[in-house]
């Protein structure tokens, strides 16, 4: 079938809008994520790596679907840009509760604890979920923003984390690890996301 034009419209004027391919079809508002990968984990490593990350977006988003197979009641994910292990760049702060306590905490200088998923001592098939955001990730002006929601099931008691990092360099991430205590087990899956726009 011949197209015979392509629509024109205000609808949703201001907004960034995607024309139909085809006369008469309405415009579509696109997602403002990008999928750039998608890993799993392999049941005999610690650490999960995105390295190579372009730096055409915004900011990055990982979503972590996850489990480790430690023997300890959850999994806590470090999360280490570009491989530096060094403590005194990073500052951290973490909002948690169990359903009973709540506890705050912080530190000026120790490696980002961002989120946490079940482990070995968790009912089979129970998963944690961690959603970590990293703002301005390719600036080379500004140091680096994390901000994380994670939950898990604990035996029927809850766990859930909110929890910003500071990632203090001028530099560009184009790598970033998760690591865990104990191994990511084979049910894993972490994808990672750009975000466009402001």
């Amino acid at each position: 079938m011949a197209t015979s034009r392509v629509k024109t419209s205000s609808i949703l004027q201001g907004f960034p809008k995607s024309r139909s391919l085809l006369a008469g079809n309405a415009y579509f508002q696109p997602t403002s994520y990008e999928s750039i990968a998608t890993l799993s984990g392999t049941g005999a490593s610690t650490t999960i790596s995105f390295t190579s990350i372009p730096s055409t977006f915004s900011h990055l988003q990982l979503r972590v679907l996850g489990r480790s197979d430690s023997a300890a009641a959850a999994g806590t994910i470090t999360v280490y840009p570009n491989g530096d292990t060094t403590a005194a760049n990073y500052a951290r702060h973490r909002l948690s509760t169990d359903g009973a306590t709540v506890t705050a905490t912080g530190t000026a200088s120790g490696v980002m604890q961002l989120g946490r998923v079940s482990a070995g001592t968790a009912a089979a098939n129970i998963m944690g979920v961690t959603i970590l955001d990293i703002i301005d990730y390719a600036s080379t002006s500004k140091y680096k923003t994390f901000r994380s929601l994670s939950g898990h099931d604990q035996n029927g008691s809850g766990d859930l984390w909110l929890t910003s990092g500071l990632y203090m360099s001028l530099t560009a991430i184009n790598r970033v690890d998760l690591v865990i205590g104990g191994n990511w087990t084979t049910a894993t899956t972490i994808g990672l996301y750009g975000i466009k726009g402001a």
